[in-house]
Order: structure tokens, then C-alpha cells, then sequence
């Protein structure tokens, strides 16, 4: 056997000889031929689609780790809102109606407390919203009776009403604020003194009946703060009515001033009714 030959058998792996033919090399079958082109045709394209799919992957894993990162800061826990005291109490950019009123009433009670008693008394008189007053110039007294806080500055009608028309204030604004007041102030006095009115008329009361203090601000505060307890969570609004509504009834068990009490009530009522106007009110300013 030539050398040659033998050295080149001898090279060749096992599986590429044909047995019982020495020498010559196996040839591929049709089979494998397409096999082995197959596999070089598609060995650059799946290099190329892995190219592709990780240059794909690799924005996309970006952009998906942001994305959970910023869903992750946006679940996380807000931070707690800072307690601010300073706004319980009224002041010029944020509740401008009830600090304006303060500031009037506030000077009333000065003068009623250092003023002359004489004219004090004759001021009060003209103030008050009785059935004689109220036939004879019904928008003046109406006006003038809540420019006095009916036993000073330091009574609990004039603390109720600093924090209660703040509050109201910083919800629905100054305007409807001044409105709930007015309405309460002024249906209440009515309610109460008309009947009074009818009760002389009829000789159920006496004539004197027609001429009793009222004045202050106690009917408005009473209506801004029911119409406040409608804007409260149901738990403290109705703590707030019911602390409210005790009082009342029990000073209508006291018996001591029936008539100013039935209105504080009807007062409350008032503002309670107004709970629906108010609401869409402030839905709208919130929406503006």
C-alpha cells in the first residue's frame, strides 16, 4: 500500500472512511450536504436576531426598572401634612370676611365695656331686633344687632365664632360664608320674634313682650355651624351637631330663655339645609 495513502487514512477520523474501501474519503450524503448548509445559512441570522433581541431587551428592561421605580416612589408612604395651628384663626389673604368682622366686633365690645353706660344702653336699645324695631325699620336693627356680641369678647359665642367662620371661610370663601351667616341671623330672628308679634296680638304675652333686648351674633354663628359640621367627615360631623344640640336642649330644659334658645336651634337647622348648595360649592372651587 502507497505511504501516502496510508498517512492520509490514517489522518482521517473513522466516520469520514467508507468501510472496506482504505483510503478514499466518506462523501456526504444529499442529507447531510443540506444539513451543513442550512446550519451556515442560519447560523448569521440567529446571531443577528440574538443582536437584535438584545439590544431590544436591554431598553426595554431599562424603561420597564424605571417605570417599577417610579411606581414603587409613588406607592411609597406621603409625607405626613405639617399641623398648622395658625390657620384655626382668621387672617387677611386666606379669611379676609372673618377677619374684617372680627375686627368690628371687637371694637363694639371695647366700647361696650368702656364706653359710657348711659349711651351704651340707648346704642344696644336701637340695636335690638324686637317686634317694635323690626316694624319700624326692620333692615336697619337686622343689620346693626349682629355688630354686638351679647356678653363680650370672651364669651363662648365669640370664640365659637372666630374658629367656626375661619373654618367655613377656608372652605367655600368669603361671599358664601357672609351668606350663611346673614340667612341664619336673619330667619332665626324672625322665627322667634314674629311669633312674639302674633302672641301680644292675640293677649297671650304682654305688650311689654314687644320691646326685649336682642341683639349678637349668636343665630349666625349657630347656622355657620351647621352648615360647617356638612362639610366635616360623617364621624366629626355629627359629634359636632350632637355636642351642639345637647347644649341647646338643655337650656331649653333650663327654661332660662326659651325664645333665644328655640332659635339657636332653628338657627342650626338653617345651616344643616344649606348642606347641598354648599357642597356643589365647593365642589366648584376645588374643580377651579
Amino acid at each position: 500500500m502507497d505511504r501516502s495513502a496510508t498517512s492520509g487514512a490514517e489522518a482521517a477520523s473513522p466516520t469520514d472512511i467508507v468501510p472496506g474501501l482504505d483510503g478514499v474519503p466518506r462523501q456526504r450524503t444529499a442529507a447531510g450536504e443540506c444539513a451543513h448548509v442550512v446550519a451556515a445559512e442560519t447560523a448569521p441570522a440567529a446571531a443577528d436576531t440574538a443582536s437584535v433581541g438584545v439590544e431590544t431587551a436591554l431598553p426595554a428592561a431599562a424603561e420597564t426598572a424605571s417605570v417599577a421605580g417610579e411606581g414603587t416612589a409613588s406607592a411609597g408612604p406621603s409625607p405626613r401634612r405639617r399641623v398648622r395651628p395658625w390657620r384655626l384663626l382668621p387672617t387677611p389673604t386666606g379669611t379676609p370676611f372673618t377677619l374684617g368682622y372680627a375686627v368690628v366686633l371687637a371694637v363694639t365690645s371695647l366700647f361696650a365695656e368702656l364706653g359710657d353706660a348711659d349711651l351704651v344702653e340707648r346704642v344696644l336699645q336701637g340695636s335690638s331686633t324686637d317686634v317694635a324695631h323690626l316694624v319700624q325699620s326692620p333692615v336697619h336693627v337686622l343689620v346693626a344687632s349682629a355688630l354686638w356680641v351679647a356678653g363680650g369678647i370672651t364669651s363662648t359665642y365669640a370664640i365659637a365664632f372666630l374658629l367656626v367662620l375661619t373654618a367655613l371661610e377656608r372652605r367655600i370663601g368669603g361671599w358664601w360664608t357672609a351668606g350663611v351667616f346673614l340667612l341664619g341671623h336673619v330667619l332665626a330672628t324672625l322665627a322667634t320674634e314674629i311669633p312674639v308679634g302674633l302672641s301680644v296680638l292675640v293677649g297671650h304675652l304682654p305688650e311689654s313682650s314687644l320691646h326685649r333686648y336682642d341683639y349678637g351674633i349668636s343665630f349666625g354663628v349657630a347656622a355657620s355651624l351647621g352648615a360647617l359640621a356638612g362639610l366635616l367627615t360623617p364621624w366629626l360631623r355629627w359629634t359636632v351637631l350632637g355636642t351642639f344640640g345637647w347644649m341647646v336642649v338643655g337650656d331649653l330644659i333650663a327654661f332660662t330663655d326659651p325664645l333665644t334658645n328655640w332659635g339657636h336651634l332653628m338657627a342650626l337647622a338653617i345651616g344643616v339645609a344649606t348642606w347641598p348648595l354648599l357642597r356643589r360649592s365647593e365642589d366648584t372651587g376645588r374643580a377651579g
